[in-house]
């Protein structure tokens, strides 16, 4: 169930009110019963003020997730499903639950960037100040069901509107299989973007080739997800297959008949996680398909509590991706390793990790909306990362990025809070 946990903004979950880390060896999370796959967010303070406990609890640190925080998020916000209702009103109707109070949590972002050997179109230095703040929401409207969404207020300057938004029934009738419906990321599953500890993003994610639309970012549609054994993890997904596009004049948001399946497999092995992921779509413009095959694997390795190691591999092939009369297909190999260390152990404040993007192909077919100005054939980074719990919410931030093409560095400095 690490996905789930890999849930948008975890940073919500940063409490407000400070508990022992040992809190971790209390009978709460001894009783807590991981279902399904549970949820694909985390929690947000409200939920740390409605069990009073410290985001250390399920952080280590913030935004990553512990074993205990992943069971709790599989749960849909409940340490149990279908324990006792905390903060709600007794209406006296057994057919409403309802929250006393709605859950409301804040996240801000800010950063200060210099960039060495900078293009004619960028500034040396930038005080993105903030970069992101987002106001999110998410609990129990019924048992078992939960929501989660977030409105991003401010996204590099402008109000970008929801991006993560829907509802998810957990383990329904018992059977271990979970269904959500919405706006998510399609490589949720995989590893979770906003749970990542730098400032550089997972590239193989984001890429677009040609004219199409798909990626592995954002799309709407459904995911159910299910544990049919021990450590093992199936998620299946239908989608647009065209990211969060607003509706068009018939208020339909596809422009086409065709809808995007994607399917993920992991399997933990001890101190390995194995896993396994296919996308399958077609787009259509102009008259003309194109065909999208996106396939890889990836792996986890955990020797210890305080290290962690992270693979992923993608292979993708559009058939017409510029929707062509005669046609011309591309392939784009993607993939990124990160390295996570955590000096102090997973309650420190310290967290030291590296990460290592390449995507290619053999002309310039793609994108990764990293702020390139035209399609690319080749994009490489390498990135160190320095973190540092000023409080269990404020994580101050230290990163020095290599872009290989163009040749040039990144240093940022910055913090993320949750509140």
């Amino acid at each position: 169930m690490r996905w789930l946990q890999t849930i948008p903004s975890l940073l919500l979950a940063l409490p407000l009110v400070a508990t022992a880390p040992a809190l971790a060896s209390t009978s709460a999370e001894r009783t807590i019963v991981a279902v399904g796959h549970g949820n694909t967010e985390i929690e947000i303070p409200a939920f740390a003020r409605k069990y009073n406990v410290s985001c250390s609890l399920c952080h280590a640190p913030a935004p990553r997730l512990n074993a205990f925080g992943e069971a709790f998020a599989a749960n849909g916000f409940e340490f149990a499903p279908g324990e006792v209702p905390r903060d709600t009103v007794a209406t006296g109707d057994p057919l409403l639950r309802l929250m006393e109070h709605l859950p409301l949590a804040m996240r801000l972002d800010l950063y200060a960037v210099a960039v060495a050997d900078a293009a004619p179109s960028e500034a040396t230095t930038d005080l993105q100040t903030p970069w992101a703040i987002k106001l999110l929401s998410g609990g129990q409207i019924a048992d078992r069901l939960s929501y989660y969404l977030y409105f991003f207020m401010s996204e590099r300057g402008e109000v970008a509107g929801l991006e993560d938004a829907y509802l998810q029934y957990t383990d329904i009738a018992g059977s271990g299989v979970s269904v959500l419906a919405g706006q998510f990321q399609v490589s949720d599953p995989l590893f979770k973007r906003e749970l990542r500890l730098e400032y550089e993003d997972y590239a193989a994610y984001r890429v677009r080739v040609g004219d199409a639309r798909a990626d592995l970012t954002y799309d709407r549609g459904a995911m159910l997800l299910w544990s049919p054994w021990s450590d093992g993890d199936l998620a299946l997904m239908v989608v647009n297959g065209r990211g969060l596009d607003e509706s068009g004049p018939t208020r339909q948001y596809d422009a086409d008949d065709g809808k995007s399946l994607a399917a993920r497999y992991s399997q933990g092995l001890g101190p390995l996680r194995v896993g396994g992921f296919g996308y399958w779509g077609r787009e259509s413009a102009d008259g003309f398909d194109s065909d999208v095959v996106i396939w890889g694997p990836d792996l986890t390795w955990s020797p210890r509590m305080d290290l962690e190691f992270n693979v992923q591999y993608l292979r993708r092939t559009d058939d017409n991706p510029f929707y062509l009369p005669a046609g011309a297909d591309a392939t784009v190999d993607a993939g990124f390793a990160e390295l996570i260390w955590m000096p102090q152990g997973p309650t420190g404040r310290w967290a030291v990790s590296g990460l290592y993007n390449l995507v290619r192909a053999d002309r310039p077919v793609f994108s990764v909306r990293l702020g390139e100005a035209a399609l690319l054939e080749e994009y490489e980074s390498l990135t160190g990362s320095v973190s540092w719990l000023y409080r269990r919410n404020v994580r101050v931030i230290g990163e020095v990025n290599w872009l290989m093409e163009p040749d040039r560095a990144r240093f940022v400095v910055g913090a993320m809070t949750g509140f």
